[in-house]
């Protein structure tokens, strides 16, 4: 998880000097010591909802599918329905991914990603892909 220029803080008085840690990192590695702070999720699960949206405005999902077991960044395995979220999470990661779908009048096949805390059951939007993925096999 830690890699170049990341550096988790687990305290809030670390948040300053670890700040300028990785200020001085970017800039020496990179030219530029602009930084970027997010949420750390330490134990992330990987879940994806497929949607299918038509020129007529209506937009559906096929569930979702868990995509957390990955090497080097690829997913080797996917399992649906994903055992780490429950059924109300399902429902609600669901109606996201149609609403996200048709807030952008979307027509064809997608990917909309999420990831889940394990600790907490939060989920947060990550991407979406605008194709039918490799793994449609596992919706079909």
């Amino acid at each position: 998880m830690v890699g170049r220029g990341i550096r988790p803080v687990h305290e809030p008085g670390a948040l300053r000097e670890e700040i300028a840690a990785a200020r001085r990192e970017a800039a020496s590695s990179f030219g530029d010591d602009r930084v970027m702070i997010e949420r750390l999720i330490a134990r992330p699960q990987h879940v994806e909802v497929q949607v299918f949206g038509d020129t007529h405005g209506q937009v559906v999902h096929l569930f979702e599918r868990d995509c957390s077991i990955q090497r080097r960044h690829q997913k080797v395995m996917e399992e649906t329905p994903s055992s780490s979220i429950d059924h109300v999470r399902r429902a609600e990661m669901c109606d996201m991914a149609v609403d996200a779908a048709r807030a952008v009048n979307y027509i064809g096949a997608g990917t909309v990603e999420f990831i889940v805390d394990a600790d907490t059951g939060g989920f947060f939007f990550l991407e979406m892909n605008t194709r039918l993925q490799v793994e449609h096999p596992v919706t079909s």
